[in-house]
């Protein structure tokens, strides 16, 4: 479904409790102490009637509300599935209004759909606005929109270049900043999870601004992982290789295109969407844990290859 403008009753902040300050979105709560641990669950039923179970001991428990941006289709739709079979309640958001709310229903189990030009920082912050005075505090935040658009290096539109930039490589600095700040405010330890690609470390000549942006997100993800390791937020990256989407179905179309692909693939297979989200999903839980910093390369060996063998 598509989110609405109504507010949510989990919203305000509690003082009485001794662990209040962690509970800034929760007013019906249960709040069990003893001398040992304090444990906080929020036992307040949303609207779409699904209970979410925020905080234990000042963190989210396993049931955390993950946000993936470009979910409306392919790797974005993908990670968002691994996520919800690992128990998280998710927030999608994409530019194409249709599109994501096809992905939420499709997804179901209360899954909201958000429209969001991640290029655009004004809608961004709005998106995160929305999202904290109806649904809460996020935990995992997936950064997966992303443009390729494609072109001559010597005739580049310099606003093509800007626009790609803006979307792949401003977009996850600002959404991650945001996500971060809240996680800080709530006494979250969450996971913060960016898609980058093989094209972050081999080129191609095509897609200049796409490389240039991927490269980037590979340096942001080590900036971020730095400085919220002393909050316990981890940043880590997922760098893509080549996966059956609909950006590679060109390719797929084209034989000669895909033997060239084929031949600087080790496995001698492109990789699925869910295999990246898989990924994703693993950086984003509790298993890996002590993963802060790293871009993951599913490429199917291609990375690693010597072309002079």
């Amino acid at each position: 479904m598509i989110s609405t403008a109504s507010p949510h009753p989990c919203n305000v902040q509690t003082k009485d409790c001794l662990v209040g300050r962690y509970l800034k979105y929760i007013t019906s709560f249960s709040c069990h102490i003893n001398r040992l641990n304090f444990v906080y669950d929020c036992d307040e039923q949303t609207e779409t009637g699904h209970e979410i179970r925020y905080l234990k001991e000042g963190k989210m428990s396993d049931k955390q509300l993950a946000l993936v941006t470009g979910a409306a289709q392919g790797i974005g739709y993908a990670c968002a599935e691994a996520l919800a079979e690992d128990g998280m309640h998710l927030i999608l958001a994409d530019i194409n209004a249709g599109s994501v709310s096809a992905a939420a229903d499709r997804l179901g189990n209360g899954t909201v759909g958000m429209v969001c030009d991640m290029g655009d920082v004004d809608q961004i912050n709005s998106m995160f606005d929305t999202i904290e005075k109806e649904h809460g505090p996020i935990g995992v935040l997936v950064n997966n929109a992303g443009v390729a658009m494609p072109g001559d290096f010597l005739t580049y539109d310099l606003d093509v270049f800007q626009r790609v930039l803006d979307i792949n490589l401003r977009g996850v600095f600002v959404a991650t900043q945001r996500a971060s700040r809240i996680m800080i405010d709530a006494g979250i330890e969450g996971a913060i999870v960016n898609m980058s690609s093989i094209n972050a470390l081999v080129a191609i000549p095509s897609i200049p601004a796409y490389c240039a942006s991927k490269g980037g997100v590979m340096q942001l993800t080590k900036v971020a992982a730095l400085a919220l390791a002393p909050h316990n937020i981890r940043v880590n990256a997922v760098g893509p290789g080549s996966i059956d989407t609909a950006m590679l179905a060109g390719v797929n179309a084209d034989p000669a295109a895909m033997d060239r692909i084929m031949s600087r693939t080790p496995l001698k297979r492109v990789g699925s969407a869910r295999e990246i989200g898989d990924v994703v999903a693993f950086l984003a839980g509790k298993k890996s844990s002590y993963i802060t910093g790293e871009t993951i390369y599913v490429d199917g060996g291609r990375i690693g290859m010597n072309y002079t063998c």
